[in-house]
């Protein structure tokens, strides 16, 4: 059995190291990095190189495509490998914009009567209607590039003269490029996170230990976000009655 690995970062690493636990496969990583060359075969094409990850997978005669990063994801790695009839780890283009647009996720939990903090987007016309909604929402609040920034788009804003300069550098700046096209602007909410992971084929699911993901540059939480500060599971702060709550 031959299974491809999309990435190049930890998690990739992580991926293949859990797959050499359990399965004899031969395991190729595309890009891959230092650490995943001890589990297998790094190839050198890139993660986004949806041409390129298509041809190494049929080349190679991958059984199972698992894909890390969020973009290939989003411009439709999946549907590609789908067609191709190759078993693929990772949503369809379709589901990815979940991730792939803050906007559209906020939309979708509104509409499905999801709890969520409150929210509006705006794009690159309306900074002063975005400046106006984050000083009503009080001190603080939260503005977040709507599309993929490498997990570093989104910005707790501590007063409203912070939140009016990061709004301001997002949508008339170059902070976030094209992902701050257009910005969401939500509530502040208190308290500590933690992420629930379901694998799904859309109609079984297996739910995954809950994960604590520390984004936060600083000791002690504070400073921008990072691509992630390192993350655990399970993690304490979901409690069975959370979960049970959650699901």
């Amino acid at each position: 059995m031959t299974i491809l690995i999309v990435g190049g970062g930890g998690r990739e690493h992580a991926l293949g190291w859990a797959l050499q636990q359990t399965s004899n496969a031969r395991l190729l990583f595309a890009p891959g990095n230092a650490g995943t060359r001890a589990l297998g075969e790094n190839v050198a094409v890139a993660a986004d190189d949806l041409d390129g990850l298509t041809r190494l997978a049929t080349e190679r005669s991958a059984d199972l495509v698992v894909v890390g990063p969020e973009v290939p994801l989003v411009l439709g790695l999946a549907d590609r490998l789908h067609a191709l009839g190759i078993a693929v780890v990772g949503p369809s283009a379709a589901a990815a914009q979940l991730e792939g647009s803050k906007a559209y996720s906020k939309d979708f939990m509104q509409r499905y009567r999801i709890p969520t903090a409150s929210w509006r987007a705006f794009g690159r016309t309306e900074v002063d209607a975005a400046v106006g909604f984050a000083r009503d929402l009080g001190e603080r609040c939260v503005v977040k590039a709507s599309g993929l920034a490498a997990g570093k788009g989104a910005v707790v804003c501590d007063d409203r003269e912070h939140a009016e300069r990061t709004i301001r550098d997002m949508l008339t700046g170059d902070a976030f490029g094209e992902a701050a096209d257009q910005v969401v602007v939500e509530a502040f909410m208190e308290g500590a996170e933690a992420s629930l992971f379901v694998l799904t084929d859309g109609e079984r699911y297996l739910l995954l230990p809950p994960a604590q993901d520390h984004k936060r540059i600083g000791e002690g939480d504070v400073g921008p976000n990072t691509g992630g500060m390192g993350a655990y599971a399970p993690a304490p702060v979901v409690t069975g009655s959370l979960l049970t709550r959650v699901c």
